[in-house]
């Protein structure tokens, strides 16, 4: 699977960047960077949701005061990709109704498609790549 889309140069750039800094290319970080690389606002806050010396999330960090609705998705569904979480008491916040209503939402399919390769090979595209803008 090498025909990744991504956002923009620097989603791309953040994404091998952070791969590199955690030092593992599983799905789970394969698909949690990725998402978190969606958007400005996660790249420049992504020490506040994850860990890199526990190799863990941060999901207490959802209510930053910097969070927005858009980035908030993001988080829920780099979360939910990364070991299933979902917030008590919120879970359908998590689910795809809720999450895909934003401009984010091409860019989703394809962090799904990265945390499960062994099921999404024929969704596989030859170097789309597309702009956040572009919707």
């Amino acid at each position: 699977m090498e025909n990744i889309r991504f956002a923009g140069k620097e989603h791309e750039n953040f994404y091998y960047d952070m791969l590199a800094a955690a030092g593992n290319t599983d799905v789970y970080h394969r698909a949690f960077f990725y998402t978190m690389g969606i958007s400005k606002e996660t790249r420049n806050h992504i020490r506040y949701l994850f860990d890199f010396k526990e190799n863990c999330i941060k999901p207490q960090n959802l209510s930053a005061a910097w969070q927005t609705g858009g980035t908030i998705r993001l988080c829920r569904l780099a979360f939910n990709l990364w070991n299933g979480w979902t917030e008590e008491g919120k879970e359908r916040y998590s689910a795809p109704y809720e999450l895909f209503d934003c401009r984010f939402a091409p860019y989703f399919f394809e962090a799904i498609r990265l945390r499960y390769p062994e099921y999404c090979r024929s969704l596989e595209h030859p170097g789309l790549q597309l702009s956040v803008m572009e919707r």
